[in-house]
């Protein structure tokens, strides 16, 4: 996840799960007033009109090689089944094809379109392809009831990015797969390995469901986000493996209506979320942090109705955080700007497991206390003798314990915020 200069402006929260805001420009989020997280259904995708107009990349040129380029061929079949409502663009199985970066774009396609990949798709390791460089590599754009299925691969091949040590490469790295200003998309069964940046994304899109995914990077490779969603709303993502090099599922400005459940995250940074959000059901191993809220010093806007439920961590550092003094940089650079996003009604139930570092960490805003903090079935326990250890933190928190909790908590505030002060870092455990 790649973050940008001033004009890159929003919030963004994390999950591990972290929430990313930028310095302005961000509408405030309310939650739904009358929404009860522990079962939420989701509506029957509208009925499809599914045809028998097969367009087989085979046979419009296409080699499957590996190393002949074969994206010309790809374009043709896209421009074919393009024409042809519920018709089914197929990739097929036992080959490899080596495609440079493509748009399949509408807006003039028919709607109900299927990309059956069942082969492998590469990307390409040379420099030429990328020219200047890419934003994306494989991109779908204004389409209509656009699904994509299979047992196939799309293989980045980032490593030619990650360990580029000469420059050859462009600066700017690829997205593997983007959805842009598309409507009732449907992604399941495929796996997205390696990506140069982002694994999947949906930017400007309505009506999403992902599922029965895998995506896969290593630990190590540089802001390889699994999922990342922006300006798209009524998304459900579940049945989903996500282990990469940054946050498993990143949503960003002008998200709503989120819902993620049973996704595996690990190794990875962990899940963001911005309005209206539940996420539930979730395995976390080997993360920096469980579920947190991450906000740039600086913003402005608020956060509201986030529900964390059904968390099970293990190995993770910080199992719960809230960070209102984000800082990409070194901390000892950042200033301490006064405003800051409101972060309220924040919920925690049902989070278990192991951790690292503490258990806790409620680090908010001198000008902007959080305030409706609630907690209730957190049992968490440390991994003795091969960490160093610190209690939990808590700066400016204000909520409720509804339960006990393990290990206790004696830091969380309980009256009205008081007056601010500014913060020290003195804290060793502070990060």
């Amino acid at each position: 996840m790649k973050m940008t200069s001033s004009n890159l402006k929003g919030l963004t929260l994390m999950f591990l799960i972290a929430l990313f805001v930028w310095f302005s420009s961000f509408e405030n989020c309310s939650a739904w007033e009358s929404y009860i997280p522990a079962k939420r259904t989701v509506a029957a995708p509208q009925q499809r009109r599914w045809n028998y107009a097969i367009f087989n990349v085979l046979e419009y040129g296409a080699n499957g090689n590996g190393y002949a380029d074969d994206t010309k061929a790809f374009q043709a079949a896209w421009a074919a089944a393009c024409k042809v409502e519920g018709s089914t663009m197929v990739v097929p199985f036992g080959f490899v094809f080596l495609v440079k970066p493509i748009s399949f774009s509408g807006p003039n396609c028919q709607p109900n379109i299927q990309f059956q990949l069942d082969g492998k798709i590469i990307a390409p390791t040379k420099s030429e392809p990328w020219g200047s460089g890419s934003l994306q590599w494989l991109q779908f754009e204004q389409l209509k009831g656009i699904t994509i299925f299979g047992k196939g691969i799309i293989d980045g091949q980032g490593s030619a990015w990650w360990n580029d040590n000469t420059g050859k490469m462009p600066r700017t790295r690829p997205t593997a797969l983007r959805f842009y200003g598309s409507k009732a998309v449907t992604i399941t069964g495929i796996t997205i390995q390696n990506s140069a940046r982002t694994h999947l994304k949906f930017d400007n899109c309505i009506s999403v469901q992902v599922f029965d995914i895998h995506i896969s990077a290593p630990g190590n490779s540089p802001n390889t986000d699994g999922i990342h969603l922006q300006n798209s709303e009524d998304v459900v993502i579940y049945r989903a493996n996500l282990a990469c090099g940054d946050d498993c599922v990143s949503i960003q400005t002008g998200c709503s209506n989120i819902y993620i459940h049973n996704v595996n995250c690990g190794p990875g940074h962990g899940i963001t979320c911005v309005k209206n959000i539940i996420v539930r059901d979730i395995t976390l191993h080997n993360t920096l942090t469980g579920v947190r809220i991450k906000t740039w010093q600086g913003g402005s806007g608020s956060v509201q109705g986030i529900t964390f439920s059904n968390i099970q961590v293990s190995e993770v550092e910080i199992p719960i955080m809230i960070d209102q003094f984000y800082c990409a940089s070194d901390r000892s650079k950042c200033h301490n700007d006064t405003s800051a996003v409101a972060v309220s009604g924040i919920n925690y139930s049902n989070i278990r497991g192991t951790y690292t570092v503490k258990p806790l960490h409620f680090a908010c805003s001198n000008s902007m206390p959080c305030t409706g903090l609630s907690l209730a079935n957190i049992e968490l326990t440390p991994l003795p003798n091969k960490y160093d250890l610190c209690d939990s933190f808590c700066w400016k928190a204000y909520g409720t314990l509804r339960t006990s909790i393990v290990p206790p908590n004696h830091c969380l505030l309980t009256s009205k915020p008081p007056s601010t002060r500014v913060q020290s870092y003195g804290n060793s455990c502070w990060a």
